[in-house]
């Protein structure tokens, strides 16, 4: 097949995912070295999906057709004459942004576990960060730049009533090209972690747990069923608190998510403080976190209700399956397909052995355990919900329906997925 003119193809044997769990039904990946090679690319592919850096675990980025990267679009990185926002290359990397930012005092509202992530692909997912008063990831988003199914360049800006349908999209109205994000002045973080906290003293002061620190994160290891192996919190301006109180140990020394593996990947603690960059995600971006050996799923539920369901789920014995369990905060937000529209929101996550048959066991009993708490699954993750059932945890997806039929009437972004759960 040929390429739109002056756009590179890279041809692989075989494209996957960051985790290798997803082997995609293309070979082919276009690298267009400008917007409007991009443009025409689009306009000449019946079938067309952007692919951010591949940390999706599901099928949500497959095409039969032709896969897009933007990472090698020269776009730059624009800040505002008033500095309150920040417009990024769609295929930037946070961590890149981050630094940037920075070293010019300025800070994004909260980043997610892994610095290495897409800025787009984490938009477009509903990717987040933790915290009660921290929305997700796409928030941030002030405008939103894409090419849509017929080829044209367009920008909607959060006063176009669209806007809230445009920024978690899951790339069903076109390739994202840039994005404009809000940004604050830059901040220090100080990170604490305690260890070995029992899980029913956990559970009764959950709200309180939750409420101690900027970003709050809570890890149970698999075979250490009554007990919450590690509270990371991350404190902006909240106090020291003392969580001796809680049955915790103060770690002596910095530690890994994951029992066993190496430390030095994983963002300074011990109450350092740093800089917002280098404490917020979990892992630093000079180290790659894991092999990417591993499968997740996340699950969203009320906030009111995340004691019952973390409680629900640990009573599962998921050890075969099971790498590490996470659960944090997060912030509603308007926006019409993210996981915590309207609502706040517990993310149940789980990190799995890459094991198919094993995960696959493991997500019935999950999903079972969560039914009566109104789960709504991570878009980039793996899950096996009934597609009615996640249709129906989002009032406004008609609206989305009625938007991509104006901005992609063709399918030209459609995909198995999209045909399964949206439209």
């Amino acid at each position: 097949m040929g390429t739109a003119a002056g756009v590179r193809q890279d041809r692989f044997v075989q494209l996957r995912n960051w985790a290798g769990n997803v082997a995609f039904s293309t070979d082919r990946l276009h690298a267009p070295g400008s917007v409007e090679q991009l443009q025409e690319l689009v306009r000449s592919r019946p079938r067309i999906r952007a692919l951010g850096s591949g940390h999706s675990f599901n099928r949500i980025a497959d095409t039969d057709g032709d896969l897009v990267t933007v990472r090698e679009l020269r776009l730059g990185l624009e800040i505002a004459a008033d500095g309150r926002t920040v417009t990024v290359p769609a295929g930037a990397r946070y961590g890149e942004v981050a630094t940037a930012l920075h070293a010019r005092g300025l800070a994004l509202h909260n980043l997610g576990s892994l610095p290495h992530i897409s800025v787009a692909g984490a938009c477009a997912t509903g990717t987040h960060g933790s915290g009660n008063d921290n929305a997700c990831l796409a928030a941030a988003a002030r405008a939103v730049e894409f090419v849509r199914g017929d080829g044209e360049l367009i920008t909607v800006t959060d006063r176009d009533p669209e806007f809230a349908g445009s920024v978690i999209a899951l790339g069903a109205l076109g390739i994202v090209t840039r994005l404009t994000l809000a940004v604050e002045p830059a901040y220090d973080i100080t990170q604490d972690v305690w260890l070995d906290a029992p899980l029913e003293d956990v559970l009764e002061h959950y709200d309180e747990i939750s409420a101690a620190a900027y970003s709050v994160s809570l890890f149970s290891e698999p075979g250490t069923r009554g007990r919450i192996d590690q509270i990371w919190l991350k404190r902006r301006d909240e106090p020291a608190v003392d969580h001796t109180g809680w049955g915790a140990t103060a770690a002596e020394r910095d530690v890994h998510p994951i029992a066993g593996q190496d430390a030095r990947a994983a963002t300074q603690q011990c109450g350092v403080p740093g800089p917002w960059h280098e404490r917020l995600p979990h892992f630093r971006a000079s180290f790659t976190p894991s092999s990417g050996d591993e499968q997740q799923s996340e699950f969203f539920v009320p906030r009111e209700r995340g004691a019952e369901a973390i409680r629900a789920v640990l009573d599962l014995n998921l050890d075969d399956a099971l790498q590490v369990a996470e659960f944090r905060t997060v912030a509603p937000d308007g926006l019409w397909l993210s996981p915590s529209h309207d609502r706040p929101s517990t993310g149940v996550h789980f990190t799995w052995h890459d094991d198919d048959a094993a995960v696959a066991r493991a997500l019935d009993q999950v999903q079972e355990a969560l039914a009566p708490f109104d789960p709504r699954p991570h878009w980039g993750k793996v899950f096996g919900l009934d597609p009615e059932a996640v249709r129906a945890a989002y009032p406004r997806l008609g609206e989305f329906r009625a938007l991509v039929d104006r901005c992609d009437p063709e399918r030209r972004f459609g995909n198995a997925f999209l045909e399964t759960y949206v439209y």
